[in-house]
């Protein structure tokens, strides 16, 4: 079979279209608007996190004022990782790494390779929350992400 220059461009068109069809879907995070993620809550809510290659998924939570969400964090990492949410001083008492394991508690919680971790968290004024994971290198490498308490 002959490949003319007409049915090779339509080839390379439609790879083209498929490539950014895929990427646009998973950029617009799949089902949500195009403003960015749903907004949950208020009441309670259980957002589940996935950890890949050291990265949260989604790093960005849309959330209603009042809202008490329970964090499922899923390691598909072959590493240790930790998930803190909270005000500046959480995160400034995290920030060395120094803490290898926290035991469950509000908005901390460790988990190990290839499980998941479970904590809960209350959103109630509206701004920015951040998450993160503070072990030696990873919030450098990226792991961190945010909760959008938005009052709209």
């Amino acid at each position: 079979m002959k490949v003319t220059g007409v049915r090779l461009g339509a080839v390379v068109v439609a790879i083209v279209l498929g490539t950014f069809g895929v990427v646009a879907l998973v950029g617009a995070g799949g089902a949500s608007s195009d403003d960015g993620p749903r907004a949950l809550g208020p009441g309670r809510v259980t957002v589940q996190l996935v950890v890949r290659d050291s990265k949260f998924v989604p790093s960005r939570i849309v959330v209603r004022p009042h809202t008490d969400v329970r964090f499922e964090v899923v390691n598909r990492d072959f590493l240790n990782h930790e998930f803190i949410v909270g005000g500046d001083e959480v995160h400034a008492r995290h920030e060395g790494g120094h803490e290898a394991w926290h035991p469950p508690v509000p908005g901390e919680v460790s988990v190990a390779p290839h499980t998941t971790g479970v904590t809960t968290y209350s959103f109630h004024a509206p701004g920015k929350v951040l998450f993160a994971c503070h072990l030696p290198g990873h919030f450098a490498y990226g792991m961190f992400g945010y909760v959008i308490v938005d009052a709209l």
